[in-house]
């Protein structure tokens, strides 16, 4: 079993000993996903550049909370909607290695549509 599979087999025991299955439908976890993504968020809202490096460096454990609550409904979400998240992960890098070749994304932060003559 590789570290996903366990970390969705553990996600699974805690939901499946406390019976919320019956309210984990797929929109009400999407919007849980955006809502803790939003969480996480705030950390940054309002800083500026050096306040958000202190402000990580003095929270690592508040950011990791809320990043493995991300992680929890995406693992979640994916296992529910029968979605295999490693492969999709790694059929996406792919797509994205395509959508910026290195040689014209290097360094620059223009959008795909951007790097390619249309």
């Amino acid at each position: 079993m590789n570290d996903m599979q366990e970390l969705t087999e553990q996600i699974l025991k805690f939901r499946d000993a406390r019976d919320w299955k019956q309210f984990h439908n797929s929109k009400d976890m999407a919007i849980s996903l955006v809502l803790e993504a939003t969480e996480f968020l705030e950390h940054f809202q309002w800083k500026t550049e050096a306040e958000v490096l202190d402000h990580i460096k003095d929270n690592r454990a508040q950011l990791g909370d809320e990043l493995a609550d991300i992680l929890y409904w995406v693992l979640l979400l994916s296992h529910d909607m029968d979605v295999d998240i490693k492969a999709s992960f790694m059929a996406k890098m792919e797509k994205n290695a395509r959508k910026y070749p290195v040689d014209k994304a290097k360094g620059t932060h223009k959008k795909y549509t951007e790097l390619h003559d249309i």
